[in-house]
């Protein structure tokens, strides 16, 4: 862990207030082109100059819309929201004390959901910098607008967004959810090589396929070589906000996430520190609320996979062949479409999917037998509880960890330099099997949704 409280001091007193001035957005070649206009204001006496922000997104615009209906108050709700989301990545650079607001006017239940999602969000930003602030104190918003938002009402038609990233999570939904009658659009921002494959592989044409563009200003990736502040942020809430327009764009009814009940477990424990946490139960039901009551009412954002634990999810996954040598979940090698073999979320992936498919062809999935990677002790240790932190990377709990560990050991004859059969309880195997069965009531599905979770579900208990 870093100690960067001097330089987060330093730096707030050099950049005082963070605005967000405007935005813009233009409609071409069937794509909506948005730029958003950030100002970090320095202190009038440093003698250093303001630093400009102008982030990027493009998304697919139907070709059946009428472009210059769409250039309204209501879409400008939508853009103007994902600014909002988007000013936190470029907030952290330098930990402004204030945050100005332009565009529109936000009441102050509003100021407060964002000022809960950038202290929740960047738990962990702090956490790793050794950065000591509080919730009260690390950051004043200000919204100085009277222009009200207009809430968008719209005619959804019974269609579903899948949002997908690559790993076995979006797989298994994207399968699950193609079942139904619901007209389905696979979701992708900054496509790569596994989350196109994802969609391949379910068999969805690309007629469906919405790829949505996101850049960011080339001054932050120059802040943060200079020894600017760095570190995570909450992605997935861009992602919902993202989400909700592209859903706005194509009249879409649902959108299904596919985070499970496993994000809602902390990374360090007793803090509010989650890696997790814009995936969590938590901020789901947050944004949910907000956007029904300051957006729309007519889009129904859930994550189809919350009731379940990641040791379920990858019950269903075993089951998926066609995707088990295409999907990725390593963020190391995100850019080769690649295992690294050598991180926590390598580790996690081999372990969780160990009890449900044979050693052999894990090991070739992922690249080798990690469990005999005596480098990755340390990994382990933090996956199974016995560090000071989680890995910070979404995994799985402590618990689905040893359970998961201990069923492949025991029952798959895995073969592990890393840990022993009796390192586990007696006990471990009937909760291996209640663990399957398990069913988080805690979620938004739909009830037809749900009826259908379930039943691919117990092909687990059953196996």
């Amino acid at each position: 862990m870093l100690n960067r409280q001097k330089d987060y001091l330093r730096l707030r007193e050099t950049y005082q207030k963070l605005i967000y001035k405007d935005f813009q957005y233009c409609i071409k070649n069937d794509m909506l082109s948005i730029d958003f206009e950030f100002v970090m204001i320095s202190n009038p006496d440093s003698g250093i100059a303001d630093i400009f922000f102008k982030p990027e997104i493009v998304l697919p615009f139907p070709i059946s819309k009428n472009a210059e209906n769409h250039k309204s108050e209501e879409l400008n709700n939508f853009v103007f929201h994902m600014g909002m989301v988007e000013l936190i990545s470029y907030w952290k650079s330098a930990c402004p004390s204030e945050v100005i607001v332009l565009p529109y006017r936000l009441n102050e239940n509003q100021l407060q959901f964002w000022k809960k999602l950038y202290w929740n969000g960047l738990g962990e930003f702090f956490y790793t910098n050794g950065i000591e602030t509080s919730e009260k104190d690390f950051m004043m918003l200000y919204s100085v607008s009277e222009k009200e938002l207009r809430f968008a009402q719209l005619q959804s038609q019974e269609r579903i967004l899948v949002p997908i990233g690559g790993g076995k999570d979006s797989a298994v939904s994207l399968e699950i959810l193609k079942n139904t009658t619901l007209e389905l659009f696979p979701f992708i921002i900054n496509p790569r090589l596994a989350s196109r494959a994802t969609v391949k592989q379910a068999e969805i044409s690309n007629d469906f396929l919405l790829e949505a563009k996101r850049a960011i200003d080339p001054k932050l990736i120059e802040l943060n070589q200079q020894g600017f502040l760095n570190g995570h942020t909450p992605f997935s809430a861009m992602l919902a906000f993202t989400a909700l327009l592209q859903a706005y764009l194509f009249d879409i009814k649902y959108i299904a996430l596919s985070n499970e009940s496993s994000a809602n477990e902390v990374s360090v424990a007793n803090s509010h520190v989650n890696h997790q946490y814009s995936k969590s139960f938590e901020f789901e039901n947050d944004f949910r609320n907000y956007a029904k009551t300051y957006i729309t009412a007519d889009i129904h954002y859930f994550s189809f996979l919350r009731p379940l634990s990641e040791l379920q999810i990858a019950c269903l996954f075993s089951k998926l062949e066609s995707h088990h040598f295409s999907f990725r979940s390593c963020n190391v090698g995100s850019k080769t479409d690649s295992w690294c073999g050598n991180c926590p979320k390598c580790l996690f992936t081999y372990i969780i999917l160990s009890p449900f498919l044979a050693q052999e062809k894990l090991s070739k999935m992922l690249g080798s037998n990690l469990l005999s990677n005596l480098s990755l002790n340390n990994s382990l240790k933090e996956l199974r509880g016995q560090a000071e932190t989680k890995p910070f990377e979404c995994v799985g709990t402590i618990d689905e960890v040893n359970l998961a560990l201990h069923q492949a050991l025991l029952k798959q004859n895995y073969q592990s330099a890393l840990v022993q059969t009796t390192d586990f309880s007696a006990s471990t195997e009937f909760l291996f099997d209640q663990a399957l069965k398990e069913w988080n009531p805690d979620h938004f599905l739909p009830e037809f949704l749900e009826k259908l979770l379930k039943q691919k579900l117990s092909s687990c208990s059953e196996s």
